[in-house]
């Protein structure tokens, strides 16, 4: 069984085009896609113990994430190490506390523009300073989460993600893949990652591969985590 989790501002339905295509190529008999609500991390991990209470005693499964997605997925990991098979951790964007990144000083802004002046007004914003395929995805998945959006750009923004010495205490195959140039998502970040992984690769790609198909991040994490998979 493989979990999805998609990223800030994201949904289920585009975690599904960039992931699932991994988690069948990885065997997966079901996939289940999260759709972020306002208790966006404890939404997440209640659809990650729902999933090992499926797989049964010994069962394990498999984890797919993007961004918060992927940090919420190594966090639950790490308590729960003997029920996940793997994971494709897509575009990290922080390790430990969040203050000073990127990616959720952008996530606060965006929920203080969309509390002040509205959805619409917000989405415009947004679009005006995005590539069109980027503006065309948040837009759609804006309005897909609606009133939960809000909550869930404020919880992810105050999200404090785990730390390298944390990470080290992995022993779970983990497939990074890092985009070079995203300034949300540092590829240093990834590369953070994978040093601090005992069992880890990582693989990158660029904005414009994804912009042109997400699937790219299966394609890249299936490989990666295949090569993590080999290490001891």
């Amino acid at each position: 069984m493989a979990v999805l989790l998609p990223g800030t501002g994201s949904d289920a339905d585009f975690a599904r085009r960039a992931l699932a295509p991994a988690a069948e190529s990885l065997g997966a008999r079901s996939i289940d896609a999260v759709e972020p609500r306002s208790a966006l991390v404890d939404g997440y991990h209640r659809a990650l113990n729902e999933a090992a209470r499926e797989a049964g005693d010994g069962g394990r499964i498999l984890i797919g994430g993007v961004s918060i997605g992927a940090m919420t997925a190594v966090q639950w990991a790490l308590r729960s190490p003997d029920r996940v098979a793997g994971i494709i951790a897509a575009m990290p964007a922080w390790c430990g506390r969040p203050d000073g990144t990127a990616a959720a000083a952008s996530a606060a802004l965006t929920a203080r523009r969309i509390a002040a002046d509205g959805l619409e007004t917000t989405i415009a914003q947004m679009r005006a300073g995005s590539p069109r395929w980027l503006g065309d995805e948040l837009a759609r998945s804006w309005r897909v989460l609606g009133a939960d959006l809000v909550d869930s750009m404020r919880a992810a923004s105050g999200y404090v993600a785990p730390t390298p010495t944390e990470i080290a205490a992995l022993d779970v195959p983990i497939g990074i893949v890092g985009v070079v140039d995203d300034p949300l998502h540092p590829v240093d970040v990834a590369h953070a990652w994978a040093r601090a992984a005992r069992r880890s690769a990582v693989t990158t790609i660029t904005l414009d591969e994804l912009g042109a198909d997400p699937s790219v991040l299966s394609t890249a994490g299936a490989g990666a985590l295949r090569r993590a998979a080999r290490t001891r």
